[in-house]
């Protein structure tokens, strides 16, 4: 690994092209899942996986004490939810996709018979108007997806049903150097920074005395499912997730409202009911022991992340949240800082190293 790279070898930024480019929806994420795992593979023990498709890697998996790091794999995407007679198509959401910024888009419909292309279609300017003369904004049940026919019969010649999932084609680029750009960095970037710091554990011959479970967890866009099942199967003793939280710097963004955070400034560290405070703090103080940079971010009730569920399974378990800001979120142009990733996975791994078996974390113990 060459110094100019850091942290992030040039096989790490071929895998995490990789990874972003590959279409992996919710509920649809096994494609992706494979990739990760094969990625992972030199350096854990062993993997297994869940009926839904969350995977998980090992290492130590005899020992009892059990610390799971944990991102998810899904992406937002659509659903054919209505074919007219006419061929277009009509959607509904898959996760919390916006509807602004379909008009204009390509697609892909992944059917039985391989990816059909398509696109959002919208009409020209001229001639978008309402019946008041109003002009006519993107709605979730006016925007429609066009794949070239004329019919409901031709649509379904190409394999295109009711139920079929819609996703963007929109491929990883860099700009100026340091920030990626894609669809779906929420959150699949989670899922390539746990895996870079099981190779740094490896690589700089870290032994662990406890098991850490590496988990790539499977439609949280849908409400933190998969955190939900494999939390139970697990019964961890402590979880600490990372997803991803607003840049807030951009227009159109209110920092009082929600919170002032931007890129390139570090890892965003989480208070919420759901977070443990000992814990949190443990990773505060690996951060300042590092000269690591890092930001806060309360998130009132809860934190809208798989670490509730994993906070609230199985009678408690201390749980954290590190987030990594992120500019316009659940758009084809989400965009993170290099220094930013590198960052949140050496405070992962850091906070590992500073965590002994048998800890409770409890708040009644010296």
């Amino acid at each position: 690994m060459s110094a100019e790279n850091g942290l992030l070898s040039t096989d790490a930024m071929a895998f995490l092209e990789r990874y972003l480019n590959n279409a992996a929806p919710t509920g649809y994420e096994w494609e992706g899942q494979k990739l990760w795992m094969e990625y992972l593979r030199p350096w854990v023990d062993e993997f297994f996986t869940d009926t839904y498709g969350t995977a998980v890697g090992v290492i130590n998996p005899e020992a009892t004490y059990k610390v799971v790091i944990e991102g998810h794999a899904d992406e937002i995407s659509w659903y054919v939810n209505h074919i007219t007679d006419e061929g277009m198509i009509y959607v509904i959401r898959n996760g919390g996709s916006d509807h602004q910024i379909a008009p204009s888009k390509r697609v892909n419909v992944h059917t039985k018979n391989g990816v059909v292309p398509g696109v959002f279609g919208w009409p020209a300017i001229h001639t978008r108007r309402g019946g008041q003369g109003e002009e006519q904004a993107p709605k979730p049940d006016n925007i429609f997806v066009d794949v070239g026919c004329s019919s409901k019969d031709d649509v379904e010649a190409l394999g295109v049903h009711v139920g079929c999932v819609i996703t963007y084609p929109d491929e990883f680029t860099v700009l100026n150097g340091d920030k990626f750009v894609c669809r779906a960095i929420d959150n699949r970037i989670g899922g390539f920074m746990i895996a870079e710091v099981a190779r740094l554990l490896k690589e700089r011959g870290q032994t662990l005395d406890f098991g850490l479970y590496i988990v790539n967890a499977v439609q949280e866009e849908v409400g933190l499912r998969g955190a939900q099942m494999i939390a139970e199967r697990i019964q961890p003793n402590v979880a600490i997730v990372t997803d991803v939280c607003h840049d807030t710097s951009t227009p159109m963004i209110d920092p009082k409202t929600q919170g002032a955070n931007r890129i390139g400034a570090g890892p965003v560290i989480a208070y919420a009911p759901a977070i443990q405070n000992r814990l949190r703090e443990r990773i505060i103080e690996t951060a300042e022991h590092q000269q690591i940079p890092f930001q806060r971010l309360p998130r009132s009730r809860a934190t809208g992340t798989d670490t509730d569920s994993f906070a609230y399974s199985n009678s408690g378990v201390a749980s954290a949240l590190i987030s990594l800001p992120l500019r316009y979120m659940h758009t084809t142009v989400e965009m993170v800082q290099r220094s930013d990733v590198e960052q949140v996975i050496e405070l992962i791994y850091h906070t590992l190293l500073n965590i002994r078996s048998g800890e409770t974390f409890s708040y009644f113990e010296e």
